[in-house]
């Protein structure tokens, strides 16, 4: 029988990326990528960021246990990557109840099928930096935990969930996601934004300034290339129920991200503050620091900054023209 990977929320950003990343790296595996139904609206597709002809393609509702249980007992998969739930910070403080819904009860639903079933995959569960409290340096994963936003809050709990079930026996994996940044990204995300914006004003559809929020944050930005190799460099050596920061240990300015996309322009933009982009609690500083994941696992980014910048560009320069 053929090792069958399972990749939930594999329609979305971070799941779009790591789908091609699996299809190429480990091509002799059976990959199926779990997805959601729009309400009222027709399926929603992946994103083409590869060649995932070979992905067998399932709706599943996380939230639907009975669904989820009979999922898992007919595929029987030996690995599991959880991208599923829902991932919006700034947007979670007006989606509190379903956000806590999405990624604590969803989480639940998958780990009890798992235990169900009398399967042992190893299941890697992508945290966030979120989770931490505010901090003025480098943060490690010993630092205190104490998130200030409604998503930050659904993240550690589905920590204590992995957690628990990893001391159950489980293989449970957490990732620590810092800041992830490229081409696909939504747009209430800023670098996505801004390259966005500068898009259209190209091509002629906006006016030539670019509305933006809190510009002197600093953030640890990774490439969601690099992001999901260190996801598939986890499945294959993290110690479970450990947790490991994913993110770069560099902390440059939102305006350096915008000031870079700036650089990529081939016409001349102003930037106009907007304070409706202001997001509640938002932390000056949000930086990493990557030794566990190093030194563990020998995972270290690649991808620069400045090609993630002209890339996620690009991406919007061909979208808005289809």
């Amino acid at each position: 029988m053929s090792e069958v990977v399972l990749v939930t929320g594999a329609a979305g950003f971070v799941g779009s990326h790591l789908l091609a990343a699996l299809t190429k790296s480990e091509p002799s595996v059976e990959i199926t990528a779990w997805h959601r139904l729009r309400a009222g609206g027709p399926t929603q597709l992946p994103r083409a960021f590869g060649d995932t002809s070979s992905v067998r393609w399932q709706a599943v509702e996380l939230l639907d246990r009975e669904t989820v249980t009979r999922g898992i007992a007919e595929l029987r998969p030996s690995a599991i990557y959880h991208c599923g739930g829902m991932a919006n910070v700034h947007g979670s403080w007006s989606t509190i109840l379903a956000t806590l819904e999405a990624n604590v009860s969803g989480t639940k639903h998958l780990l009890d099928a798992v235990s169900r079933s009398g399967l042992t995959p190893r299941i890697l569960i992508p945290s966030s930096a979120l989770v931490y409290g505010p901090s003025t340096r480098a943060i490690t994963e010993d630092d205190a935990l104490g998130p200030v936003s409604p998503y930050g809050l659904s993240k550690l709990a589905q920590e204590m969930l992995g957690q628990r079930v990893a001391e159950e026996g489980q293989a449970v994996l957490l990732a620590r996601a810092f800041t992830h940044i490229g081409p696909g990204q939504e747009l209430s995300y800023a670098a996505s934004s801004f390259a966005h914006q500068v898009a259209r004003i190209e091509a002629d559809q906006q006016e030539p300034v670019i509305k933006v929020g809190y510009l002197d944050a600093r953030r640890d930005l990774t490439d969601v290339r690099d992001t999901v190799g260190a996801y598939q460099a986890l499945m294959a050596r993290a110690v479970p129920g450990r947790a490991y920061n994913v993110c770069t240990g560099r902390a440059p300015q939102i305006r350096d991200v915008l000031n870079g996309l700036k650089r990529y322009s081939t016409v001349e933009i102003r930037v106009q503050v907007d304070p409706n982009r202001f997001r509640p609690q938002d932390n000056p500083l949000l930086l990493g620091n990557p030794a566990r994941i190093t030194n563990e696992i020998g995972w270290n980014p690649t991808i620069p900054l400045e090609q993630t910048l002209l890339e996620l560009l690009d991406y919007w320069r061909q979208a808005i023209q289809r």
